[in-house]
């Protein structure tokens, strides 16, 4: 009998902690434009846009507060008659380029995309070039001869014999 009161207590403790959470997923009704025309570009502009907090998800896939707030801004300025291009202005000069999933084209960005392969290339310059030097370094000299260690045995025996 204790079992099944745990059991229940249970049951009812978690549906009170969870219900909350559950009520946070829902979409706010109140974030959906009337004209399904402009719903459907407000969608397509948050699905350009990162979710600054979930970083990889475009503010329409993600539950994140921010991502609302976000969504809830892009409706107003498509309820505002903004066009597109406006609106990812706005929102760029707002947050940044960072927050388009996928940023335009520029020098920075290929700059970026292009620096592994440019380190990988002067790495390899550089292994060339030091490989290169050491194999053109001279050769080392000959070994003495029979007159050359003669000679030297001669002057090392006499500094040996110096005062």
């Amino acid at each position: 009998m204790n079992m099944r009161r745990f059991l229940a207590a249970s049951c009812v403790g978690f549906s009170l902690i969870a219900a909350p959470a559950l009520v946070l997923a829902v979409d706010d009704p109140m974030e959906m434009l009337p004209n399904p025309k402009d719903e459907a570009r407000a969608e397509a502009i948050g699905s350009q846009l990162r979710c600054l907090v979930c970083q990889n998800e475009s503010i329409e896939d993600s539950s994140a507060g921010l991502a609302r707030d976000l969504r809830r801004v892009v409706r107003e300025h498509v309820a505002k008659g903004e066009n597109n291009q406006q609106i990812m202005d706005w929102m760029v000069n707002r947050y940044g380029n960072f927050i388009r999933l996928k940023p335009a084209f520029s020098f920075s960005t290929l700059l970026l995309w292009s620096m592994p392969v440019l380190a990988l290339l002067l790495g390899l310059v550089s292994a060339f070039i030091f490989y290169r030097r050491r194999a053109a370094a001279p050769p080392a000299p000959p070994p003495l001869t029979e007159e050359e260690k003669a000679r030297l045995d001669q002057l090392t025996k006499d500094k040996d014999n110096a005062p």
